[in-house]
């Protein structure tokens, strides 16, 4: 990807200079939306399973799972430790 540095256009990887010519386009698209896991009291009706939670070592967590990307990818399963309450997740 080139920027405008100067009077030239420069390669933020390699370093290659070029000469403008033209319109320079800037555009940047950037997700605003948050995606909610899971507050603290809702836990209670999730499923548990057997899996190491890697803050304390714990062998027991709450689970879910969420389509974070497109439909046509895999979902993603989120781990809550039963005992620290740590979240990770897992990308399946």
């Amino acid at each position: 990807m080139m920027v405008p540095k100067d009077d030239k256009l420069v390669c933020r990887n390699c370093g290659y200079e070029m000469e403008k010519g033209g319109e320079i386009i800037l555009k940047q698209n950037r997700r605003t939306e948050e995606i909610a896991v899971l507050d603290g009291k809702e836990v209670a009706v999730l499923p548990m399973t057997d899996v190491m939670c890697p803050e304390c070592g714990n062998n027991k967590a709450y689970w879910w799972l969420r389509q974070l990307r497109s439909a046509d990818e895999s979902e993603v399963r989120f781990f809550r430790c039963t005992k620290c309450g740590k979240t990770w997740r897992e990308y399946t």
